[in-house]
């Protein structure tokens, strides 16, 4: 049980606004965070669940929501909850970069033109943030998507990030991506222990990453 524990979740996408009506967005469904976080309720957390952008409904009286749209309000508020939990996950798919000056009005096609340059800039690492102010009683974790070299990226991010695990994910395989019910997971520690599971529904994925996080405590 994790009965006394207060655990910060993220989850979902971001959109980062071009104009009023246009934003740059991924193809995040927030499943998995929404599992996570209705699990670890479950088992007797505190959970706060900051979501982005999403079509999921989720209540339970251990779980207090926090919805935010743009990567700079997830930062934001990740940054304000964080120090009153012991845990965080990570599991948002954030951009990595915004448009660097997004327009008031909706910008209009011109008759003559033939493309649009967007100027972007790099949005801030929430989970670096959370990985390298944590203190010695908080633990950090977060997510890996990778289309290629995945255990060398993901223990890269883990390490540079100062992580207490991390949760690995591929795009190569075609039952786990975006927006399915299903995902395929490694999970890699912080000495760079690897567990790997079959392909599973979210609600069971998210399970064994709870499982994990119980016996890591």
């Amino acid at each position: 049980m994790l009965t006394g524990k207060k655990i910060l979740i993220t989850a979902g996408p971001t959109h980062e606004p071009i104009d009023p009506v246009r934003y740059i967005a991924n193809r995040s469904s927030g499943k998995m965070g929404y599992a996570l976080a209705l699990e670890l309720a479950e088992r007797g957390a505190e959970v706060i669940l900051i979501s982005g952008p999403t079509t999921l409904k989720l209540k339970h009286s251990h779980i207090s929501m926090i919805d935010v749209e743009t990567a700079e309000e997830m930062y934001q508020a990740s940054i304000k909850a964080f120090p009153q939990c012991d845990i965080a996950i990570l599991a948002a798919a954030v951009a990595d970069f915004t448009p660097k000056a997004p327009s008031k009005l909706k910008i209009k096609k011109q008759l003559n033109q033939d493309e649009m340059i967007i100027s972007l800039v790099k949005t801030k690492d929430i989970l670096a943030s959370l990985g390298h102010t944590k203190n010695k009683n908080q633990i950090v974790a977060g997510f890996s998507l990778e289309t290629d070299h995945e255990i060398e990226n993901a223990i890269k991010k883990l390490k540079t990030k100062n992580l207490d695990f991390i949760v690995l994910n591929s795009l190569n395989d075609i039952d786990a991506i975006f927006g399915s019910d299903s995902n395929k997971i490694t999970i890699i520690g912080k000495g760079g222990e690897q567990t790997a599971f079959d392909l599973k529904d979210k609600n069971e994925v998210a399970i064994d990453i709870v499982n994990f996080l119980q016996k890591l405590i």
